[in-house]
């Protein structure tokens, strides 16, 4: 998992259409989009992931679906992205299957421990600043959380919260391996160059 990760909120897209942000993301250098829908119907909420994966298979793109098991084994996304309070890692996997990608959010050091016995595809470090669209986690990890969860942790790093433009850079080489971004393109004017403006900052580090 490398790159710029696209979390979808519909509540932050203003008048534009989601899947034409999502779209232009894509065009814009994401490397990954995670569909996330906390009040959809189940029936709405799948219907919308397999307009999304359409959407994104001629560029190869996986969609990960947020929380919701069930809705990506119904559409056919290539993961889930699991919290501390949603479906155990072990069930979580065992349903999906091997190929599956599976990610797991963690929000405090003793989570960190505990996801070291997964073969988690990656672990979601949040959120690394305070963020609005966050507001259901523990306190931030700063950059200096992220450090130390790097130099333990044998997953793959995606940081996520408050994270745009302006802090990206900072955010890489202190350890993130790929970079989650909410409002910074959901919210953006133009999500093209939004998207295309952190990705090139994301590239350049890792070179």
């Amino acid at each position: 998992m490398r790159g710029l990760y696209l979390v979808t909120d519909r509540d932050l897209c203003g008048g534009q259409a989601l899947d034409t942000i999502v779209l232009q993301a894509v065009k814009g250098g994401v490397s990954c989009v995670q569909l996330r829908e906390k009040a959809l119907s189940t029936r709405a909420f799948v219907e919308e992931a397999i307009r999304i994966k359409t959407l994104l298979a001629p560029f190869r793109i996986p969609l990960i679906i947020n929380d919701r098991i069930d809705v990506a084994l119904a559409s056919g996304a290539e993961g889930v992205h699991i919290g501390q309070q949603d479906m155990p890692y072990p069930a979580a996997r065992k349903l999906m299957g091997r190929k599956a990608i599976i990610g797991l959010s963690v929000e405090t050091w003793k989570d960190v421990e505990e996801a070291e016995i997964f073969d988690a595809d990656y672990i979601g470090v949040s959120p690394v600043f305070s963020t609005p669209t966050k507001t259901d986690t523990k306190d931030a990890w700063g950059l200096e959380g992220l450090t130390r969860i790097k130099t333990f942790s044998r997953h793959k790093l995606v940081a996520i919260g408050g994270i745009n433009e302006s802090n990206v850079e900072a955010v890489m080489r202190a350890g993130a391996d790929c970079v989650a971004v909410v409002s910074a393109i959901c919210a953006a004017n133009n999500p093209w160059a939004a998207a295309g403006k952190i990705s090139k900052i994301i590239d350049s580090i890792k070179k």
